[in-house]
């Protein structure tokens, strides 16, 4: 039998404030981890079963010979990576505190709570930077090596994290005093590796024009780093509107998107407003100083920066 006994590990989501798409390019970006978390729940088992339970489905399987699972890829691809080095198989319980439906970075989150809870029970003792970095694996294994991770360095971090690929850094930075956001989902969601691809047919024949957006898309990123330093909101807000007019250029915006922003912007609450995300749905994310008015039609999710990143809040 494992030395290890039942343990909790939890992960928070994330919202993308700034950065979309150029991240992937090089540039920078800030992440926000929020207070919306997955929770895993690992008890070991005497035997190489494994045992998933989750909202999305219920799974078994032999630990050495792991069955496919769509629903469950990022936490199959997580055990796959790990499989040798665990010392018998385990019943897993997750439980989600927000809609895999809606962008909050559940894939991330979900790998993030995983690598931290594998590592734990194989005895493997790690960096944040280094988990970072086999989180990154696992997530591009699922994703066709699609995925800059911004995601998942927020989910491990925890607070507001600037963040850039190449060269990688991840630094979390001061959260000022009276930041409120804002979600609004728009009923519908494209993947992500779908938008990408999407966006690279639409450019294909101006490589260079694309390259310069992407540059654009990183100043404006830096700036707004630069104004979240200061505690500066409404440069922060305004910034917002920049990059949005920027994610329109690339292509990812839509008519229910655009009118979503539109009316979002009446609202004196509001400072600043974009997609939050890859774009051609998912998310309109809002910055003010109170939460804004209802947008009636589309649900509202008000998040809080989490300071808390993935950790082990549980031990049997």
């Amino acid at each position: 039998m494992p030395s290890v006994s039942a343990f909790k590990v939890s992960a928070p989501g994330s919202t993308m404030l700034m950065g979309e798409h150029a991240v992937l390019q090089g540039e920078v970006a800030l992440v926000c981890a929020v207070d919306a978390r997955i929770e895993v729940t690992l008890r070991p088992r005497p035997d190489r079963q494994v045992h998933i339970h989750s909202s999305l489905c219920q799974y078994q399987s032999e630990l050495d010979q792991l069955t496919p699972q769509p629903a469950l890829s990022f936490v199959l691809a997580a055990v796959s990576a790990y499989r040798t080095q665990l010392p018998s198989g385990f019943d897993l319980i997750i439980e989600s505190g927000f809609s895999s439906t809606i962008g909050l970075g559940s894939s991330a989150a979900v790998t993030a709570a995983m690598v931290v809870a594998l590592e734990h029970f194989a005895g493997v003792e790690s960096t944040r930077l280094e988990q970072f970095r086999r989180g990154l694996a696992i997530i591009h294994a699922v994703q066709e090596g699609r995925g800059s991770g911004a995601d998942l360095a927020a989910s491990l971090s925890g607070g507001m994290v600037c963040f850039s690929l190449s060269p990688l850094k991840i630094e979390t930075l001061p959260c000022p005093d009276g930041l409120t956001l804002s979600l609004f989902y728009c009923g519908y969601k494209m993947k992500t590796p779908e938008v990408l691809r999407y966006v690279e047919k639409r450019w294909q024949q101006q490589p260079q024009l694309l390259q310069q957006l992407y540059r654009m898309m990183g100043a404006t990123s830096q700036a707004a780093i630069n104004a979240l330093k200061s505690a500066d909101l409404v440069t922060l807000g305004r910034l917002m509107q920049v990059y949005q007019g920027l994610m329109d250029a690339l292509g990812v915006n839509d008519a229910t998107l655009a009118k979503m922003v539109a009316d979002l912007r009446q609202d004196p609450a509001v400072l600043g407003t974009k997609i939050s995300g890859s774009g051609l749905g998912d998310c309109v994310l809002t910055l003010g100083k109170t939460p804004p008015q209802d947008l009636q039609g589309f649900s509202q999710i008000s998040i809080m920066p989490a300071t808390q990143g993935a950790l082990l809040v549980e031990k049997g």
